[in-house]
């Protein structure tokens, strides 16, 4: 379905990050197994109302920019923060963004909700960023208290902060001074920028302690959704068959509308009911001509697309495979390597495995192979 607007979110991870320790910037340090950064940029590439995401980089930072999914456009970042916003800002101009969405990267914990909000409040004011309102007495002093300061009015600014494009591109170009976020150079222009209800869970990592909070924010947050999958497909005429996408020759052929790919069909079903999304005759009839004779790839690769649409992620996949005849253990590693490259994940989160049926039933027979398949998957 065709968005209504083209919105664009612009993540900022030029800066250094220092303060929080480790060997190097925060974004780029390790949070529940993957870079920060990647946690910071998920719900922007699974929002139904995003188009693209663009990640603003140091100069020194191009080999770990592969880390992060595909479709990401990237952009060398300034001197300053300041400097890295309006390089974004001028690289992304050729796309004709009606909204941008501009968020730091040190934030890996916005919610899809809160994400929707401030853009729903974006495109009806023109200028949104959630906010929390101070809730602690707030007092102003040195190593002594000197005065009481009036915390009614006042707000914790978050990210993303949320502009029309024009609005806060000619906001940059007149800004005469450096400004810590955005929502001050908009309003030094002149224009009012509504407040969103921010999230508590919405913080910013600064210190080292701030990878533990975020880390038990995420997993309290997180899904877990597990599928399984069966199928069969049995012998026919033929020379080769194809298992979880290697082909193998054989005495016969496996019969199927598709490639009758009996472990990648499993493994897809098993993804499908994860998702709670039916199964591959739903969306691919073995009615429909133009299905005759795909390659199986076409179906998982769907499946997996699906669930990233949903906001999941695959976590690992396990098939079975039951058939006397042909051995698998010699190509199991093929067939992981390949199923992994299709489903974008790494192998040691694909198992490939096998066993027959003591020469009982329909496989013990030699008549067809079966598969079983289980997948989990997480929420993003």
């Amino acid at each position: 379905m065709d968005k209504p607007y083209n919105i664009t979110a612009i993540v900022l991870a030029a800066g250094r990050g220092l303060r929080a320790g480790g060997p190097g910037p925060k974004q780029w340090q390790p949070l529940m197994g993957k870079p920060l950064i990647s946690w910071s940029i998920a719900p922007f590439l699974t929002h139904p109302m995003v188009s693209q995401v663009v990640v603003v980089h140091h100069p020194d930072e191009d080999d770990l920019l592969s880390q992060l999914p595909s479709g990401i456009l990237y952009v060398v970042g300034g001197l300053n923060r300041d400097d890295s916003v309006r390089c974004a800002l001028t690289a992304i101009q050729p796309l004709s963004p009606d909204y941008v969405l501009i968020h730091d990267a040190a934030r890996p914990c916005l919610d899809q909700y809160l994400l929707s909000e401030c853009i729903n409040s974006m495109v009806t004011h023109g200028a949104a960023a959630p906010a929390v309102a101070v809730q602690d007495t707030l007092w102003r002093g040195t190593d002594q208290v000197l005065d009481m300061i009036d915390r009614t009015q006042i707000f914790r600014a978050q990210t993303p902060q949320c502009f029309a494009y024009e609005l806060i591109s000619s906001a940059h170009k007149s800004a005469e001074f450096s400004a810590t976020d955005d929502v001050q150079i908009a309003r030094t222009a002149g224009h009012t920028v509504a407040i969103v209800p921010g999230n508590e869970d919405n913080i910013k990592v600064t210190l080292p302690g701030d990878f533990a909070r975020a880390e038990q924010i995420l997993r309290g947050r997180m899904k877990l959704r597990v599928g399984n999958g069966f199928d069969v497909h049995r012998f026919g005429s033929g020379t080769e068959i194809t298992l979880c996408g290697v082909n193998l020759p054989h005495k016969a052929g496996l019969i199927g509308h598709s490639d009758a790919d009996v472990g990648m069909h499993a493994v897809t079903d098993a993804i499908y009911g994860a998702l709670a999304r039916g199964d591959i005759g739903q969306h691919f009839p073995p009615s429909d001509p133009q299905w005759k004779s795909s390659a199986s790839d076409i179906f998982l690769k769907h499946a997996v697309d699906l669930a990233a649409e949903m906001g999941f992620r695959i976590e690992n996949v396990d098939c079975t495979l039951i058939c006397e005849f042909p051995k698998i253990g010699p190509h199991a590693n093929a067939m992981r390597a390949r199923m992994a490259q299709i489903m974008g994940l790494k192998e040691d989160q694909v198992s490939i495995k096998a066993t027959t049926s003591e020469t009982l039933g329909f496989t013990g027979r030699e008549e067809g192979i079966a598969a079983m398949a289980s997948a989990a998957l997480v929420s993003l």
